[in-house]
């Protein structure tokens, strides 16, 4: 059964949205920000957030202060500006801002106005601390815990505390997790003068890397690039079957890979997409499930990825080209997969497209804003040519603004710009304090040598074998990630994770890659996926069995990674052509057998034992041995001829 879908209305498109953040101020915490009445409030938040992003982009050229100044200075900024958006309890007013949280945004700033006075003194000391070191350590830590408690929930905040209280009572613990145990005032300036705790590689990034590319984002929302995808998508794919599904993951894909959050593009591509694909057919749980699962795959996808990409590169110490490079075959396989799962179902239900006079042209859309793409293809060369991350961020923002002014539908005003300001830096808030909080767990793992003995830990749960111990990192990142953001998620799974890896000879970046997809994909994963959530409060849709229903279409995400590990050839880097061919065309075998099992439905309708075959044969091309991939290609080829048979004659009977 069939029918014509018509292209939302503004007014939809507004009563979708609003939909959808109702649904996130339920499960979001970064929703739930404070709209103050008094005017002045609302400045003086605005005024710190563009003066933010300014420092950010001046910094980023000229670097005018030492790392742990540049980093606290950070840090404070994030916290103040959290305190004053976001309550401490989910009843608390969001229009009035109560004397507890003023004085703790003012707190947050002297813990780094206590670095900047007093630096030489702490350098000196040679990480002998002072009573007042301790003192501004302890609150710092607190302050953080705090912070990320509010924008992030209670996970994050408990595990960094159960990793304090690790560090703390390590006398008094059983066997290889026993050791000689720290004070609290030990682990706090840890903490807080090192470059190892809450000032390390996660703030580094964040400091450096994430704002920058956070506000790029927020510069090409506001030029008018939502509409650029959403359009051209609708000209490419929307006439085809199953269209608006095949819309939706176009416009999901680019839209989440440029400004790295899930949540948003689900809201911002979800909110036109979603009624359409409803209307050819789809039912509401599977329209919600593929804007969700669309979304979620823009954290792997180059150019720009998720924020822990950077982190992965300041972590490798590789340039962030190198990790792009890798991550584009994979990406691809990703939505490849979602794009088949898509297309069978509309096959299997026969879902139509959209009529083709509703729909743009694509010399029509490229003419208006086809413009809003030279800032994308400029930061794709300029990281190729070697050009670091920051300076490139720097330049594309400003080419942005220029580039936007070519035409009126996108021409960005002095507000304009002040408001893409703020909102890069609000966007950031979250992350930051992920990565400040993370720095603690992460901190504690340096201090006590954690690391190396959880990764001995996965190491004997795989009992030697490799698969194993990918299948328990796999399960160790999507149970950190049912409660924690991506990117604490990646960051603690990889600390565990690599080490045991790395006994198999697992290239580093692989299995740091191998970490960050799961890290991405537990954004799906009930009972906590906050994308799936969004789709559904747009489709009116279950948020549980959305959920489950999008890990069955991210289904290409679960293998991919276990496919690059045993065939580096996946991420093109040091391998021949021939490797990365094999790796490349088996992998899209694998991915098509599996989606066609998962839904059902290949050329006709698959019983259970054609789709336990196409389960084996996918599995099986997994594998770099000729037998495993000779006898899963086998196997796809038979299910294929009976498929074909079985088609052909219930075409003849019907003739």
């Amino acid at each position: 059964m069939s029918t014509q879908a018509n292209l939302p209305n503004q007014e939809e498109i507004r009563l979708n949205e609003s939909k959808a953040l109702a649904v996130l101020e339920e499960y979001d915490m970064e929703a739930r920000y404070r709209v103050f009445e008094k005017k002045w409030l609302r400045l003086l938040v605005s005024g710190v957030a563009i003066a933010f992003a300014l420092y950010h982009l001046y910094a980023a050229y000229a670097i005018p202060f030492v790392t742990l100044k540049h980093r606290s200075l950070h840090v404070a900024i994030v916290l103040c500006l959290i305190f004053l958006l976001y309550p401490g309890r989910k009843k608390a007013s969001r229009k009035h801002l109560s004397l507890l949280d003023a004085v703790l945004a003012v707190v947050s700033l002297g813990t780094a106005g206590y670095i900047f006075i007093y630096y030489l003194d702490i350098v000196n000391r040679g990480g002998i601390p002072s009573a007042l070191d301790v003192t501004f350590a302890t609150i710092t830590c607190l302050l953080v815990l705090e912070a990320s408690r509010r924008v992030a929930g209670w996970e994050l905040t408990a595990m960094a505390a159960i990793f304090v209280a690790y560090a703390y009572l390590g006398p008094y613990l059983p066997g290889e997790f026993g050791h000689r145990g720290y004070t609290l005032s030990d682990i706090f300036n840890y903490m807080y003068v090192t470059t190892e705790g809450i000032f390390g590689d996660a703030i580094a990034v964040s400091a450096s890397f994430i704002i920058l590319f956070i506000i790029f984002g927020a510069f090409l929302s506001k030029s008018g690039m939502g509409t650029l995808f959403n359009d051209l998508s609708l000209a490419l794919a929307g006439s085809s079957k199953g269209g608006p599904a095949k819309v939706g993951v176009i416009a999901s894909a680019v839209h989440g890979s440029i400004n790295g959050s899930a949540v948003a593009s689900v809201v911002t591509t979800g909110s036109f997409t979603i009624p359409m694909m409803k209307r050819v057919g789809y039912k509401p749980e599977f329209a919600a499930a593929v804007e969700a699962t669309a979304a979620v795959g823009g954290q792997i996808l180059p150019p720009v990825m998720g924020a822990a990409a950077f982190i992965m590169a300041e972590t490798l110490g590789v340039p962030y080209v190198t990790i792009a490079i890798a991550a584009l075959i994979p990406a691809v396989m990703y939505y490849f997969g979602l794009l088949v799962q898509v297309h069978l179902r509309a096959d299997r239900d026969n879902l139509q497209g959209l009529s083709r006079d509703e729909l743009p042209k694509v010399k029509d859309v490229l003419r208006e804003r086809g413009h809003l793409l030279l800032p994308l293809i400029l930061l794709v060369a300029l990281l190729m040519m070697g050009y670091t991350p920051t300076l490139v961020a720097v330049v594309t923002i400003v080419a942005t603004v220029i580039i936007a002014a070519l035409r009126p539908s996108s021409r960005m005003g002095f507000r304009d710009i002040l408001a893409a300001l703020e909102t890069g830096v609000r966007d950031t808030l979250g992350v930051a304090a992920a990565c400040a909080s993370v720095g603690i767990t992460v901190g504690v793992f340096s201090l006590t040598g954690l690391g190396l003995k959880l990764a001995n830990i996965i190491l004997m749960m795989g009992s030697g074998s490799l698969f194993m111990t990918l299948f328990f990192t796999m399960i160790a990142s999507i149970i950190l990630g049912l409660g924690l953001p991506s990117i604490p998620c990646y960051i603690i799974t990889a600390t565990m994770a690599a080490p045991a890896l790395s006994t198999f000879g697992v290239d580093p970046l692989a299995s740091h890659l191998f970490v960050f997809y799961f890290g991405a994909i537990a954004n799906l994963t009930p009972p906590i996926a906050l994308a799936a959530f969004a789709g559904a409060g747009i489709a009116g849709s279950d948020p549980q069995r959305t959920g489950w229903i999008s890990c069955k279409l991210a289904l290409a995400g679960f293998i991919v990674p276990f496919i690059f590990i045993y065939k580096p050839g996946l991420m093109i880097l040091n391998s021949s052509v021939l490797d990365i061919a094999v790796a490349s065309v088996t992998t899209i075998l694998a991915v098509l057998a599996l989606a066609a099992a998962t839904e059902g439905f290949l050329l006709t309708r698959l019983n259970w034992a054609m789709r336990l075959v196409l389960i084996g044969a996918g599995v099986l091309l997994i594998f770099p041995e000729a037998v495993y991939m000779g006898t899963g290609l086998a196997a796809m080829v038979a299910v294929l001829m009976y498929q074909f048979v079985k088609k052909r004659g219930a075409v003849s009977i019907q003739a």
